[in-house]
């Protein structure tokens, strides 16, 4: 409002600026606007529950209705192949893989997920898990001494572990220590495995 008043005391001292710029004009509203009763209550409009886009659809026909019943009636197994087979029947076009040969995935791109699992595939394992197959019951003190040793679990949770061979003696080492810890206890007795 104060801008106007401003725009209106220049134009009106300098007359030869009116000339240039014409009459301000300023209209507050569209010149379609109507106002609203205010004691009018608002529209309240009937929204579905879910959105379709192709609109109201006629209801299935019988034979549809039938039709669905004896596939839902199917075994699971049978229920699987009816894409597959609908897709022959209708010689619909088998899917084609989409290249992505000069596209930046990273790691989610189909060839390059494929070749990633590939080149993990033919790495050599790295961690291995030491597995406790069974021991003689006199060498079974010098087993559970063993298992703490390497485990540093206390005397009745390393009794507990050993008693239930076939277990897990310890998980994600390498290949030179599980050789190593598997050697300890061969000589105490005990038959131990890498996996």
């Amino acid at each position: 409002m104060k801008f106007i008043a401003l725009a209106r005391s220049v134009c009106a001292h300098h007359p030869a600026l009116r000339e240039i710029t014409g009459p301000l004009q300023v209209r507050y509203f569209q010149h379609d606007f109507v106002p609203r009763d205010p004691k009018t209550k608002p529209k309240k409009y009937k929204y579905p529950l879910y959105y379709d886009p192709y609109g109201p659809r006629p209801p299935p026909s019988e034979k549809i209705i039938e039709i669905a019943e004896r596939i839902a009636a199917l075994p699971p197994e049978e229920r699987s192949q009816i894409g597959s087979a609908l897709g022959y029947k209708l010689k619909h076009p088998k899917l084609q893989p989409i290249s992505t040969e000069g596209m930046d995935l990273g790691s989610q791109g189909g060839e390059a997920a494929a070749g990633a699992a590939k080149v993990e595939e033919k790495k050599e394992k790295t961690a291995f898990d030491v597995k406790l197959e069974k021991f003689d019951a006199a060498a079974k003190i010098k087993v559970i001494k063993e298992v703490r040793a390497f485990t540093n679990l206390g005397l009745k949770e390393a009794k507990d572990l050993v008693e239930k061979v076939p277990c897990v003696l310890k998980q994600g080492v390498t290949k030179d220590e599980a050789n190593g810890i598997i050697e300890k206890i061969k000589a105490a007795g005990g038959v131990a495995v890498m996996e």
